[in-house]
């Protein structure tokens, strides 16, 4: 036993002498790396949400820790949600460190929230081929507003852009046209027009020009002015934990449709099929995922409601013959609840780029679903029909005795040794239901019933 259990200690020794080495390694460089002057690069790329919004803030904090020079901010996004583009806006105005957004790659842009983010900036810079602007209230799906509704919204933004601008000194008119006008502006416009500071091609390239600009920061005692110091810091790049990236990767609209598939998917296979365990594990982690995600996306709950009713459509389809009406209502409110999981009929967002499943996803999938669904059901309704052929004397279903489940009009369904079954009434007429009844033939998986001549009590199950 001795003999067995010494590699094991080896191992650990060893791994645990690794790991004491590699931290005062880490903490040796952690050091040197800290006492340089820095610029932390925090980048931003995709839809504004909380989880862009909670990066900035923890960003913002580790700068402020680190007594870092400057955070640079390279943002490339189409927008996002109001309530987390506001979040970054007043991250950036209360941050004891000097925010510089730069708008890159080149090809990225700055549109909708983008363009309220980067007019926070300290210093804004953008990349060659880049854009900025069309900040105009849509709504949730890209559609025009009515009016009065219009007005009031195009007012509301243009004001909260204004405060932007007058706080940091920007060109004022041709922001506020953004949101009045849907106004966009290419680096060289935007430069022209006062909108941004900067056009440079590189973060090292912004970092030289702006050293010696003056900015103003936000402290305990108030604004105070700065100058920056930026010319030979060393770039600090900030990265996402593991965490945060998988919720800005799952905080897709497809995405978040794909897992919503996924798990319902698997949780259908499980019920129709108890002990497979995988099935139903897995499901159960995609609807997780699938949440998580929808957290962090303007969901419509009432398309979540339809993609839900439609696996237990799907569930509730195995307990009836063949692949029939609730198989199809299924798939229509599959389809629909995919149409509508990100509608939005409410009071459209202003900085939220239009969001939809795309139909390169929702139709391949609802195909996908269907043909499941179908094959699974198939699938049991050939295995009623292979144990209705291992003949008479071991299943003598001809006789036997059972209960109306759902009213025979003349078809429905019927409880006979404890499994339901889909029947129809010998004579055409109408059995309610919880009627007793009796087998007098069968084929395949449909059963043919009389009613018995003395009712049964609902729920039971007379015998033959």
């Amino acid at each position: 036993m001795t003999t067995r259990r010494r590699p094991w200690r080896l191992a650990l020794t060893a791994l645990w002498v690794a790991c004491l080495a590699l931290g005062t390694v880490g903490q040796a460089v952690a050091q040197d790396v800290g006492g340089a002057r820095q610029a932390h690069v925090v980048t931003i790329d995709g839809i504004i949400n909380p989880v862009s919004a909670r990066f900035l803030e923890r960003a913002v904090e580790g700068a402020e820790a680190a007594d870092a020079e400057v955070i640079v901010l390279v943002l490339n996004t189409p927008g996002g949600l109001l309530d987390s583009t506001r979040r970054m806006v007043e991250t950036i105005f209360a941050s004891g460190v000097p925010v510089i957004v730069y708008v890159a790659p080149s090809g990225g842009r700055a549109a909708s929230a983008g363009t309220f983010i980067t007019a926070a900036g300290h210093i804004a810079a953008m990349a060659p081929g880049t854009n900025i602007g069309a900040a105009s209230p849509i709504g949730g799906q890209g559609e025009e507003l009515p009016e009065t509704l219009k007005e009031k919204i195009f007012e509301d933004t243009a004001a909260e852009i204004r405060a932007i601008a007058e706080r940091r000194g920007r060109a004022v008119e041709p922001l506020e046209a953004t949101v009045l006008e849907a106004k966009a502006y290419t680096a060289n416009e935007a430069l022209e027009l006062g909108i941004i500071d900067l056009v440079v091609s590189s973060v090292s390239e912004l970092l030289d020009l702006i050293d010696g600009r003056e900015v103003l920061v936000e402290t305990e005692e108030g604004e105070v002015t700065v100058t920056l110091e930026t010319a030979g810091l060393t770039v600090r790049d900030v990265e996402m934990g593991f965490f945060d990236r998988l919720l800005s990767f799952i905080a897709d609209p497809n995405i978040a449709f794909l897992l919503l598939s996924l798990g319902g998917l698997g949780l259908v296979v499980e019920m129709w099929s108890p002990g497979l365990i995988f099935p139903g594990v897995s499901g159960l982690i995609a609807l997780v995922l699938a949440f998580m995600a929808l957290g962090n996306l303007p969901g419509n709950w009432a398309g979540i409601a339809l993609l839900l009713l439609a696996f237990v459509l799907a569930m509730t389809e195995a307990s009836v013959d063949g692949f029939g009406v609730l198989g199809a209502l299924g798939i229509v409110s599959f389809v629909l609840g995919g149409v509508l999981l990100f509608a939005h009929f409410g009071t459209p967002s202003p900085v939220l780029p239009s969001l939809r499943v795309s139909l390169w996803v929702l139709v391949p999938v609802s195909a996908a679903m269907a043909a499941s669904v179908g094959g699974l059901t198939y699938s049991m309704v050939q295995s009623r029909r292979e144990q209705h052929r291992e003949g008479p004397e071991e299943l003598p279903f001809i006789g036997a005795g059972g209960v109306v489940t759902a009213v025979l009009n003349p078809r429905g369904t019927v409880r006979v040794r404890g499994q339901m079954w889909g029947a129809s009434a010998a004579d055409g007429e109408r059995i309610e239901r919880g009627a007793g009844i009796v087998v007098v033939a069968e084929e395949g998986a449909l059963l043919t019933v009389e009613r018995r001549a003395e009712a049964a009590e609902p729920g039971a199950e007379p015998q033959a």
